[in-house]
């Protein structure tokens, strides 16, 4: 997907966070307003009111079929702010709405609705009830709407099938493996089919070799299915392998948000410039990122072979190489808007 802000803007919202802050402690209230108001910092108020700021003005929308990703260090905020989705967290401030709807004001019948019919949540450990198959655990949202046996079997070994655990129904937990049993996780929250998947750090505790497997596997999900998902991860590049969009936070607050091309490229400050010190260019910077435009340059590239503005950098790489040329003429559909050098494709890479 990888669309720009722009892009997204024509699509339709399904989360909308607007100015959400998150307080703990006996004192709430007054310290939220105190920390809205600026009259006190996180440290001031911890020490006024005894209260710990987790969110802070937190503002964002997700779009229909995009896969956003929260990513912060841990105590950054990020795993309390996704919480407020399906409110197993109440806000302290601010509106948090579902396809419009502000569900900070459902009752009690329409937040349990939410719940089992529209939101699924996959955490870190999935718990897997060890004496339940593990069809049985796919099943058991199913079990709780009180869906007949045989429609809610078929339905979970559907959900098993997609995420590639049919011939594994039959089995327990333990007979799984970290990476099966998140797999579990995932197919127990697509059973109900829900409109929005909230996914918290779930791959974190494996070992790297699966999860990046799992991370690639769960993109080629996202985008066959269409869910509109929130992930959650301290890993950049996992965040920048996964997600349309990032959120970077910060202590609390979300410092940066946009397209991992637009992070990599552009990051707002120091903080996010650490994170993004080390990743790798070459899969991430597209062509109308770094070329020329200048009709000079494109007069210089009036009889070179072709690429498009959205192919990256590796693959223009590959092109300049296998065809031993000094330049690439940029398109976009028939039309050639830039053009890129292999100087140019050197300070690419450089940064």
């Amino acid at each position: 997907m990888n669309n720009t802000a722009a892009d997204a803007a024509s699509r339709e919202k399904v989360i909308e966070c607007r100015s959400v802050w998150k307080l703990f402690g006996g004192n709430s209230d007054a310290a939220t307003q105190a920390a809205k108001t600026g009259a006190a910092d996180k440290e001031e108020i911890l020490k006024q009111y005894g209260c710990v700021v987790a969110v802070m003005d937190a503002s964002f929308e997700v779009f229909a079929g995009e896969t956003f990703c929260v990513m912060g260090l841990s105590g950054s905020g990020k795993s309390t702010l996704i919480r407020h989705f399906n409110r197993l967290i109440e806000p302290s401030a601010g509106e948090v709405l579902v396809h419009g709807q502000d569900i900070c004001k459902l009752d009690e019948n329409a937040l349990r609705l939410l719940r089992s019919k529209k939101v699924g949540m996959v955490f870190q450990h999935v718990a897997l009830l060890p004496y339940r198959t593990v069809l049985e655990n796919v099943a058991l949202p199913l079990e709780v709407q009180n869906v007949p046996k045989e429609e809610r079997l078929a339905t979970c070994r559907a959900a098993l099938q997609t995420v590639g655990l049919e011939n594994w129904a039959d089995k327990y937990p333990e007979e799984l493996s970290g990476g099966m049993q998140q797999r579990v996780g995932l197919a127990r929250a697509l059973a109900i089919n829900p409109d929005i998947l909230l996914m918290d750090e779930p791959f974190s505790a494996l070992d790297p070799l699966i999860r990046k497997q799992l991370q690639i596997e769960f993109r080629q999900l996202s985008l066959k299915l269409g869910k509109t998902s929130i992930f959650i991860t301290h890993d950049l590049e996992e965040a920048i392998r996964i997600g349309d969009r990032i959120a970077i936070m910060k202590e609390g607050r979300i410092v940066q948000i946009g397209t991992p091309e637009e992070i990599v490229l552009s990051p707002a400050d120091d903080y996010v410039a650490e994170f993004v010190e080390g990743i790798s260019r070459l899969r991430l910077v597209k062509a109308h990122s770094f070329m020329q435009r200048s009709v000079d340059a494109i007069a210089a590239a009036a009889h070179a072979p072709q690429a498009s503005s959205e192919d990256d950098l590796q693959t223009l790489i590959d092109l300049a190489l296998s065809q031993n040329i000094e330049h690439i003429a940029i398109s976009d559909g028939d039309k050639v808007i830039g053009a890129v050098s292999r100087v140019d494709l050197l300070k690419a890479v450089r940064g």
